[in-house]
């Protein structure tokens, strides 16, 4: 096949991508809406201090002693799962799947198409940002179920993927001589990884302080933090590095290691602001809202890394912006 067309089929599958991870949100949303209830923390305390009497029956009711585990079950279980939920939710994960080989096709051809790392511009950057958050969530539930974010994550990778194409899309073709180096693809995989690990704790941390502490479809507020910190942990080593290698990279292509460029000092303010939440979990034992809400607000520092400066602020990285 020739440039032009592994291009157009690049194109042909982000289209498809899309149209699938719409497809599977739709299907997350049916399992969630009509899944099981799950209480939060404060409806199951309140239900472990209802008095109960033991070894009598109350009056007007015939039960004997049992009535303890019996409340204690209606708490934890008050819904019944609904079998269509169940079962849209298994086939979203089928075409979450689907929709993932196809983002990946269109990264593969895009490279395939201009002969290097197809990452090199605003458009292929956020287009891979989106698999990685999809790869995230999908590996994330080979290990355990968190189809209760799969919803979400749709979202976020359509969103992202319509904003590629309708905003950033920049045709096939050359870069420039800045970024044809091997450091292409050491530093901007490693900040595209963390990335979507990053958008995976984000969405978590938005579900958590959505989350009220009475029934809901949403799981508790304990699996949400627990997904964010995991991903985090995962996530801030190769966030980590991405800066360490930036640096080298900016030393070998400008002839110095830090230049105060935007770019830089933003990457830099995000590794400090997740650096801050993991120290605040490890030293403080911050746990709950306040752990959520800083890890967001990194969350928000990534994003603006990410649209902000390399659309609105001119720097040295300039050249990834909305014109390529």
């Amino acid at each position: 096949m020739s440039a032009e067309q592994l291009a157009g089929l690049s194109d042909k599958f982000v289209v498809a991508a899309v149209l699938l991870y719409i497809i599977a949100m739709v299907g997350f949303a049916m399992e969630l809406a009509f899944g099981r209830a799950v209480p939060g923390k404060a409806a199951v305390k309140r239900a472990a201090r209802q008095p109960v009497t033991v070894g009598a029956p109350s009056d007007g009711d015939p039960s004997d002693g049992d009535a303890a585990p019996e409340a204690e079950a209606a708490v934890a279980d008050p819904a019944p799962v609904m079998g269509g939920g169940a079962r849209a939710g298994r086939i979203a994960l089928v075409l979450a799947w689907i929709g993932w080989a196809a983002n990946l096709g269109a990264i593969i051809t895009r490279g395939l198409a201009v002969g290097r790392w197809p990452w090199g511009n605003m458009y292929e950057f956020v287009v891979a940002i989106c698999l990685a958050a999809v790869t995230a969530f999908l590996f994330t539930q080979v290990r355990q179920n968190v189809r209760f974010l799969g919803a979400f994550v749709m979202i976020a990778a359509t969103l992202g993927l319509g904003f590629a194409v309708k905003v950033l899309y920049t045709a096939a073709g050359p870069v420039v001589p800045a970024l044809n180096s091997y450091w292409i693809a050491i530093h901007v995989t490693a900040a595209i990884l963390a990335s979507g690990l990053f958008t995976l704790a984000g969405v978590s941390g938005v579900l958590f302080l959505v989350r009220g502490d009475g029934l809901s479809r949403l799981p508790t507020r304990d699996d949400l933090e627990r997904v964010a910190h995991r991903a985090i942990v995962l996530a801030f080593p190769l966030w980590t590095f991405a800066v360490i290698a930036g640096a080298l990279w900016a030393d070998r292509a400008w002839g110095r290691y830090w230049g105060w460029d935007p770019k830089e000092v933003w990457s830099f303010i995000t590794w400090v602001a997740y650096a801050a939440y993991l120290h605040a979990r490890v030293t403080a034992g911050w746990r709950g809202r306040a752990a959520m809400i800083v890890q967001l607000l990194a969350f928000g520092c990534l994003i603006f890394n990410l649209v902000g400066v390399n659309i609105f602020i001119s720097g040295l990285h300039s050249y990834a912006d909305v014109s390529g």
